[in-house]
């Protein structure tokens, strides 16, 4: 597992089994040239702001989709093309359309075309789908924009399983051969790529699809790491930031240890409040007593699996890293809990089955073995986007102790997934640094307070930086609030996306 910023939303409470992969759609064809704004492109882009997008069927009914070009590297915008897939669901009316409205739901590595086919482009609010034509972009590197590839099925499966919580030094040894393998994997298969999946090149990407589509300004609703490229965006294009909804807010000041060192905490919270709802049950697996003699149970059961590993009913057993993998998974939304009450309850009695379903969720693996290359975009745009957490194992032995006191539980995997990238073959392109965004209209930033993914200290940063950014708070559980089942929080975010009018800053729902 990649905890170092496995931002994504898992998919539950959004309904999108998996983020579906499905093909493209239809609904009439056509092309749509360039909009006024292109000619505001620098000189050597005008060759991409000045392209057709040809709309065409793709066989998902509602849907149309299309192919976008932009230069594989901004800096040598002649030096050859990236192909960048597009889908769109127009506006159903009534009411006047406002415009295009862009979603990503995370990642880094999130497929945003699955996203809009599964969920977005029918389940968002009908007012919303009324007056938008519902857009996504899958970025560079990710899913059907020529995606980064790394390793097979089979060898996937065996990185999953390698032990994340080393004991001594050959088991530090194996692990470190296993990201060698991983990041040379990458090398082989996707190295002219690799150097060119940064976020700042994606929220390029999204500048010129904008023109494209013939706005002046973008309209945005981004989760997670998608807060993260919508910020870009607005650092990038202050001018041209429409209505931007930033969910599950990142901070992009943290270094990566920092970020990581948080996101611990996040889940050691969401643990805390499983754990706190499963012991009033007479039927919890984790014990009926207190909070704390449930984690003292569940990192029992780690180290059991750790010493020996149990039959999953296929031909994987379940290891303390798919284990560990799987708890994690579910707590990514409280809707989740029930499925791992269960899976906890069976592999206590040596069934790994639920617990590695969970796990699988989250690699998004198929059933036939074979991987999304989520995981693959994942590293690849979080090690260009930022210098590696920890530069080798000592600095990583250093901070176990932090990352422990965070995060009893999980504390130790968050230090040593986060040693990733110091074997990556490209290195690292941007900095942490504080994101204002000066002159840009009202940005509306959300946070729900008990995160895991992103902790809710970060979205106080993200809208206290924005210059321009409101923040709105839903108490509760769970990462992202929109879409989730709070009145409060979708009144406020519809109202913003529909008239322009963000609520007052420091908004609070329940």
């Amino acid at each position: 597992m990649d905890t170092r910023r496995p931002l994504r939303i898992l998919a539950t409470a959004l309904g999108t089994a998996g983020l579906l992969l499905s093909g493209c759609s239809s609904g009439g064809g056509g092309s749509t040239n360039a909009s006024p704004s292109a000619p505001s492109a620098p000189a050597a882009l005008t060759q991409y702001y000045a392209q057709e997008l040809t709309w065409r069927d793709c066989g998902v009914e509602g849907f149309q989709c299309a192919t976008m070009k932009a230069p594989l590297d901004y800096t040598e915008p002649d030096g050859g093309d990236i192909k960048l897939a597009v889908v769109r669901a127009k506006a159903t009316g009534p009411g006047k359309r406002i415009g295009s409205l862009l979603v990503n739901p995370g990642g880094p590595g999130g497929s945003a075309v699955g996203y809009l086919q599964s969920y977005a482009g029918i389940g968002y609010p009908a007012q919303v789908r009324a007056r938008y034509d519902m857009v996504a972009i899958d970025p560079r590197g990710v899913a059907r924009s020529e995606p980064v590839k790394c390793l097979t099925g089979p060898q996937m499966d065996a990185f999953t399983q390698v032990d994340q919580t080393p004991d001594d030094q050959a088991e530090i040894d194996r692990l470190n051969k296993a990201y060698q393998d991983f990041a040379s994997g990458c090398e082989r298969r996707s190295g002219e790529i690799l150097p060119h999946v940064s976020t700042a090149e994606t929220a390029r990407d999204m500048d010129m699809l904008r023109a494209l589509l013939g706005d002046e300004k973008l309209h945005y609703v981004g989760a997670s790491y998608g807060t993260y490229l919508g910020a870009t965006y607005a650092e990038l294009f202050p001018a041209r930031v429409g209505r931007l909804v930033l969910d599950g807010a990142m901070d992009p000041s943290l270094s990566a240890v920092d970020a990581n060192r948080d996101q611990n905490a996040g889940f050691e919270t969401a643990f805390q409040s499983f754990a706190a709802d499963c012991v009033k049950k007479t039927d919890c697996p984790l014990g009926t007593t207190s909070t704390a003699d449930a984690a003292t149970l569940l990192k029992k059961l780690f180290a059991d699996l750790d010493a020996k590993p149990i039959p999953t009913g296929s031909s994987r057993e379940l290891t303390e890293s798919l284990a560990t993998t799987g708890v994690i998974a579910a707590m990514y939304d409280e809707s989740a809990w029930p499925q791992l009450r269960d899976a906890l309850t069976a592999a206590k009695k040596g069934d790994g089955s639920g617990l590695l379903s969970l796990s699988d969720s989250y690699y998004e693996r198929e059933p036939n073995g074979t991987y999304a290359n989520l995981m693959f975009a994942n590293a690849a745009v979080n090690c260009l986007d930022s210098p590696p957490a920890f530069a080798d194992t000592d600095a990583a032995v250093q901070a176990i102790p932090g990352f422990e006191k965070a995060s009893p539980v999980f504390g130790r995997t968050f230090v040593w997934s986060a040693l990733s990238c110091a074997h990556w073959p490209v290195g690292s392109t941007g900095t942490p640094h504080r994101i204002e965004a000066k002159g840009a209209a009202p940005i509306l930033v959300v946070g729900t307070t008990r995160d895991p993914a992103t902790p809710y200290k970060w979205a106080e940063s993200l809208s206290g930086q924005l210059s321009s950014g409101t923040l709105l708070t839903y108490r509760g559980d769970g990462h992202t609030a929109y879409g989730r089942g709070s009145d409060c929080i979708d009144t406020a975010i519809n109202t913003y996306l529909l008239d322009g009018k963000p609520p007052a800053d420091g908004t609070m729902c329940s």
